[in-house]
C-alpha cells in the first residue's frame, strides 16, 4: 500500500534581502528578490517607497540643479533651469529669476565659510564663477586672475580652500584658503597620469567621517586615474606630499562622488565603489563595489546609459537610504538604484524623473521637469498612485529534485485599508508578472 502525500505548509520570509541582479535566479537565497521596484527593504519588512510632492513649481524647463546654501542663520534652496537660477526655499510658484543668462544649468558647487562670511561657490566650465553670500549672486570673473573663470568646470573644498577642475586639462586650480576669489595657482597632474585624459573631479576623503588633518585630496581622470594628496598647503614640498596613483574604474558623469561616512563612494565603470576598498583591490575584487549585488544591472545601466546627463549619488539619513540616480534617457526616463544602509540590501525605484537630488534642511529634494520635488515625503506621487513589482526569490522548499503542486497561497501585508494587489504563484522560473488580483481578507488584530 502506498501511502498518499499529504500537503504541507511553509511559510516564507519578506524579502529583506533585496535586489539580487548577480547570482542566478536558480541558487538565490529565498530572502533575496528576483524584482523589488518601488518597494524598499527595511530591516525586518518591505515597504512601499515614499511619493513624492511637487515643492517648487513654475520653471521654464528642466531643473538640472538643485543647490543648498547652507548660512550662519539662513538656509536657502534654489534651482537653476533654463539658464536662470530661482529661490525655491518658500516652495510654490516661483517668481522671477534670481540670476538669469547663464549658458546652461548644469552646475556643481560647494558651501564656504569663510572670514567675510558664508558663500555657494559654484561652477559649470562656460560661465563665470558666480558665488551667493544669503542675499546676492555675484560674477567673480573679474575677481579671479591666473585662469580664465569660465573654463573651471567642477569645484571642491579642501582644507577650507576651494579648488577648481580645469575643462579639457589636467590641472587643477586652487585659492588661497578662505578666499572665493583672487590669484589661483595651478596644480599641473600631468605627470602622474599614465593614462592621459583630463580631470573629471576632485574630492576630499577622511578617515575618520569628518574634516582633519588626516584629510587627503583624489583627483580623478575620465581614465580612472587616482591622485592621491596629503598635505595643507600645495606651494610647499614640506606640506604637501604625494601618496600614490592608483587606477580605478572610470567615472561616470562629473557628480560622479559623495562622501559617505569615513569614505568617499565614486560612481565607476566598475559599479559604485568605496574609495578605500578600491584602492586596495585596484580593480581585482569586484565584491568591493556596494552595488555587487546588483552588478549585472548596474553595469548594463553604465554601458547603455552611461554618457546621459543625470548621474549623482546622495545618503538620505532620515530613511536609511543611499540612492543612485540612473539617467535612462537625460531629462526624460530616470530611475534610481536604492540601497538600504543598515543591511546593504538593494531595490530599484521609478516614478521619480529626477535630474539631481539634493538634501535640505534633511529633507530630500529633487530636479524634475519643470519643479522641485520633496521625496519621499507623501504616500502617492503627486496625487498619483505609486506602482510596484516584486518578485521573491524562487524557493526548492528543501527539496530541489521534487516535483510540486501548490494549492494556496497567502501573502501579508500591512496597511491601513485592503491593498490594491495582484498575485500569483509562479513556477518553473517563470518571471511573468501578476495579473490576477487578490481578495484581501479583513484585517487581523493582534
Amino acid at each position: 500500500m502506498v501511502a498518499k502525500s499529504r500537503a504541507t505548509s511553509r511559510s516564507l520570509p519578506a524579502p529583506v534581502g533585496g535586489w539580487n541582479a548577480r547570482d542566478s535566479i536558480a541558487d538565490m537565497d529565498e530572502k533575496d528578490a528576483v524584482i523589488l521596484t518601488n518597494l524598499f527593504p527595511s530591516t525586518t519588512s518591505v515597504n512601499l517607497r515614499g511619493g513624492f510632492s511637487k515643492w517648487s513649481t513654475g520653471y521654464p524647463a528642466q531643473v538640472e540643479t538643485v543647490l543648498a546654501y547652507s548660512g550662519s542663520t539662513t538656509n536657502k534652496l534654489f534651482g537653476i533651469a533654463g539658464g536662470s537660477v530661482y529661490d525655491a526655499t518658500a516652495g510654490g510658484a516661483v517668481g522671477a529669476a534670481a540670476l538669469s543668462g547663464l549658458s546652461n544649468s548644469r552646475w556643481q558647487y560647494v558651501n564656504i565659510s569663510t572670514s567675510g562670511g558664508n558663500f555657494i561657490i559654484m561652477c559649470n566650465g562656460a560661465d563665470n564663477v558666480y558665488t551667493f553670500d544669503g542675499t546676492t549672486w555675484v560674477d567673480r570673473g573679474a575677481a579671479i586672475t591666473g585662469v580664465t573663470s569660465s573654463t573651471l568646470i567642477n569645484v571642491n573644498l579642501h582644507k577650507n580652500r576651494p579648488w577648481f577642475i580645469q575643462n579639457g586639462t589636467l590641472k587643477a586650480w586652487y585659492f588661497p584658503v578662505q578666499s572665493i576669489q583672487g590669484a589661483a595657482s595651478a596644480l599641473d597632474l600631468s605627470a602622474f597620469c599614465p593614462h592621459g585624459g583630463y580631470l573629471m573631479a576632485m574630492a576630499t576623503w577622511t578617515m575618520d567621517a569628518g574634516y582633519g588633518i588626516d584629510d587627503m585630496a583624489v583627483f580623478i581622470t575620465n581614465n580612472g586615474d587616482c591622485i592621491v594628496y596629503r598635505g595643507t598647503d600645495p606651494s610647499s614640498a614640506s606640506t604637501w606630499a604625494l601618496v600614490g596613483v592608483f587606477w580605478l574604474g572610470s567615472p561616470i558623469g562629473r557628480r560622479c562622488f559623495v562622501k559617505y561616512k569615513g569614505d568617499v563612494l565614486i560612481i565607476t565603470q566598475d559599479g559604485l565603489v568605496p574609495l578605500s576598498g578600491a584602492l586596495q583591490s585596484s580593480r581585482l575584487n569586484p565584491r568591493v563595489a556596494l552595488t555587487d549585488k546588483i552588478q549585472r544591472a548596474t553595469s548594463e545601466a553604465v554601458t547603455n546609459y552611461g554618457s546621459n546627463f543625470g548621474w549623482d549619488v546622495i545618503p538620505f539619513p532620515k530613511q536609511n537610504a543611499l540612492l543612485l540616480n540612473v539617467p535612462v534617457n537625460a531629462n526624460a526616463n530616470q530611475q534610481q538604484y536604492v540601497m538600504n544602509t543598515i543591511t546593504g540590501s538593494w531595490c530599484n525605484f521609478t516614478g521619480w524623473q529626477a535630474n539631481d537630488f539634493e538634501l535640505y534642511n534633511d529633507n530630500l529634494y529633487f530636479g524634475g521637469t519643470d519643479y522641485i520635488a520633496k521625496a519621499w515625503d507623501t504616500n502617492a506621487d503627486s496625487g498619483q498612485a505609486i506602482p510596484t513589482l516584486g518578485l521573491q526569490a524562487f524557493s526548492y522548499f528543501g527539496s530541489p529534485a521534487q516535483l510540486k503542486r501548490f494549492t494556496m497561497m497567502r501573502p501579508t501585508f500591512y496597511a491601513s485599508s485592503p491593498p490594491a494587489v495582484n498575485g500569483q504563484i509562479n513556477v518553473d522560473f517563470s518571471q511573468v508578472p501578476a495579473t490576477a488580483p487578490l481578495n484581501a481578507a479583513s484585517a487581523i488584530g493582534g
